[in-house]
């Protein structure tokens, strides 16, 4: 497998803080604390790493990583991504979907046209949007199309099993 599919990114290392090798620690989870409740990290090279502590600090978070003892050993590590195992993610059973499970989808309308593969996905603070590259020699000549990922109104299925999103959208839009 590779690490696009095996591995999730949570967060990244920011700055170090401090002499005796803490970093700022920028998450992307849903809870910002909800970073430390996976373990081991993997940084860079697919070190793996553990978390000796971490606290809060004003409105952000820092942490102690095993091995990372001083300001120098931070500054090596600054900017890497965090990743996990992606078994490691909580299962969203049947009626949830991660958005790393919705690149490589294929994009099908109502009406069966195949508007292309999901490229990926991304939130404009509306709601998220899938990007669609759109097949070679598309009939309405589009290279790409961006769509809302709101259920009902244009999402009107996903199948996991398939790899397919049903979307009521015009082909042509």
């Amino acid at each position: 497998m590779s690490l696009a599919s095996d591995k999730v990114i949570v967060g990244k290392i920011g700055a170090p803080y401090g002499v005796k090798g803490w970093v700022k620690i920028n998450s992307y989870t849903e809870t910002p604390e909800g970073i430390f409740e996976y373990a081991p990290w993997f940084l860079g090279e697919e070190k793996e790493y553990q978390i000796d502590q971490w606290r809060p600090h004003g409105k952000s978070l820092v942490a102690k990583i095993v091995g990372v003892d001083s300001r120098d050993d931070a500054e090596r590590i600054k900017n890497l991504d965090i990743n996990i195992n992606a078994s490691q993610l909580p299962d969203l059973g049947d009626e949830g979907i991660y958005w790393r499970e919705l690149t490589g989808m294929k994009v099908v309308t109502t009406q069966g046209y195949d508007l292309g593969v999901v490229k990926e996905v991304f939130n404009t603070g509306a709601n998220d949007v899938i990007h669609v590259k759109a097949n070679v020699g598309d009939a309405f000549g589009q290279k790409e199309r961006l769509l809302p990922f709101v259920f009902d109104e244009v999402v009107q299925e996903v199948d996991k099993e398939a790899k397919v999103i049903k979307v009521d959208w015009d082909p042509g839009f």
